[in-house]
């Protein structure tokens, strides 16, 4: 059973950094794609940053220059970098593995993250 774990969340400041990481049990190099979502509440959940297999990376325009998505195959994790943090950042972030073809989709239970003003 593949399972993914996220951490690194927590409260911080408007403006402060933080470090996401989500640590994959399969190798992520058989994954087409990883990516992080995010929750706020009352929100629908949506696509924060992606990462495919040769390291193509797409972002959402609410956090282009400020969110740096990378993995390491090595240690089967991807990570978050998220920096200048707004209010309206927080939510749960959620980690994503998406398999080649038409196979089952992989979430992890998510992380808080919280940023006060």
């Amino acid at each position: 059973q593949v399972q993914l774990v996220e951490s690194g969340g927590g409260l911080v400041q408007a403006g402060g950094s933080l470090r996401l990481s989500c640590a994959a049990s399969m190798d992520i190099n058989t994954m087409y794609m990883m990516a992080w979502h995010r929750q706020a509440p009352g929100k629908e959940r949506e696509l924060v940053a992606r990462i495919d297999i040769v390291d193509t990376t797409n972002y959402a325009d609410s956090v282009k220059g400020r969110f740096t998505i990378s993995r390491d195959p090595a240690k089967n994790t991807v990570y978050l970098q998220m920096n200048s943090l707004k209010p309206e950042d927080t939510a749960v972030y959620y980690c994503n593995a998406v398999p080649f073809g038409n196979g089952v989709e992989y979430w992890g239970k998510g992380t808080l993250v919280t940023v006060s003003s």
